[in-house]
């Protein structure tokens, strides 16, 4: 599958005539099973969006009916649900299933790798999307990416974290390889939908977890009930969710109907996107004057993160040659690609300082 870049959202658009296309295709209704309630409004927003355009651009010839988390099939069951072919389409991360092939993370995010530019880049440029096509054939469907969060912070705990020691015996909500990389400094890793990370943190079920950024996680409530908001969050400096697409389905869609969703995916990721830089900034300036305690990860916590990361690592691609495979060309762009972000970033340095003399 040949998938577009971010800019033939824009590009395409005006060639897709409504019209035409609802008189010339066949009248097709889909359901979207989601990974993400109601109350996360930008994930939410993301797949009310996709089924928004694709009737817009077909001239209501195609409809897809979104159902938020928990309304057709559990939070953390969409893929399970599109690959078996109870559903058409789902909108989830595909790195809630690990369990099933650790390689899924590369979809998703890997810890102490790439930004959301980085990323994307990789996917649509770097070879990401050509290999993970094998991956997600292996589990029955078609993935297009469709958002993303941006970098995400390092989550809420209730007490400080100030050593390595401080992380044994912690109970933790995390998705990912990361719950992996944790349990080797003695976390207790736990995967949570949003739904229920609220009243785990409430009741003591677990001592700190983390959900995407300050917009979401006020959303939440997740700030009455923790008062050390950390950061970075190692493990995903961004996150990107997919409308996974039952392979039979897709290859049943008419040629125009699956340019139509390619097209809108792209457009609902770089909405997500651009509005999570702008909402999350205004949510952590309310966080913080509500009494919110923001903490960085103390160096010496994340040297171990990161060693316990390339361990984890080396460990997966031992038993899993696909994992491995995947890993070294993920792996040698990252070092490509973020050697350029370092010329980049010195080079804006640069510019911000011609200008402050100004």
């Amino acid at each position: 599958m040949n998938r577009r870049g971010l800019l033939a959202a824009g590009a395409a658009a005006p060639v897709l005539a409504a019209p035409s296309l609802a008189s010339a295709q066949p009248q097709i209704l889909w359901r979207s099973a989601g990974s993400f309630p109601k109350s996360t409004d930008v994930l939410w927003g993301v797949q009310e969006m996709i089924s928004r355009r694709v009737a817009e651009l077909t001239g209501g010839a195609f409809q897809i009916r979104p159902f938020a988390a928990g309304e057709l099939v559990p939070a953390l069951q969409v893929m399970d649900a599109v690959g078996g072919g109870t559903v058409e389409c789902g909108y989830t991360a595909a790195y809630y299933y690990i369990g099933k092939d650790p390689t899924l993370g590369f979809g998703t995010v890997m810890p102490f790798g790439l930004n959301a530019r980085q990323h994307l880049a990789w996917i649509h440029h770097g070879g990401g999307a050509e290999l993970m096509q094998e991956v997600y054939r292996d589990q029955g469907v078609v993935a297009l990416p469709c958002s993303n969060t941006g970098a995400q912070m390092g989550g809420w705990l209730r007490k400080e974290i100030r050593t390595v020691q401080d992380l044994n015996g912690l109970k933790f909500r995390i998705a990912g390889i990361a719950g992996t990389v944790l349990t080797k400094l003695g976390v207790v890793a736990q995967q949570l939908g949003a739904a229920d990370i609220y009243p785990a943190l409430e009741r003591g079920v677990v001592d700190g977890a983390e959900w995407v950024g300050p917009h979401d996680d006020e959303k939440l409530g997740l700030a009455r009930v923790a008062p050390y908001y950390y950061y970075p969050g190692w493990w995903e400096a961004c996150s990107q969710s997919e409308l996974m697409v039952n392979t039979r389905a897709w290859e049943a869609l008419p040629k125009q109907y699956q340019q139509v969703l390619e097209v809108v995916t792209g457009e609902t990721t770089v909405w997500s996107l651009s509005r999570y830089d702008m909402l999350n900034m205004q949510a952590l300036r309310r966080l913080i004057a509500g009494g919110t305690q923001l903490r960085a990860y103390p160096r010496e916590v994340l040297a171990a993160c990161h060693k316990a990361t390339q361990d984890t690592y080396a460990e997966i691609g031992e038993r899993n040659p696909r994992f491995k495979r995947v890993h070294a060309h993920w792996d040698r762009f990252r070092r490509d690609v973020q050697g350029w972000f370092r010329v980049a970033e010195d080079s804006s340095a640069n510019f911000l300082a011609i200008a402050e003399r100004s």
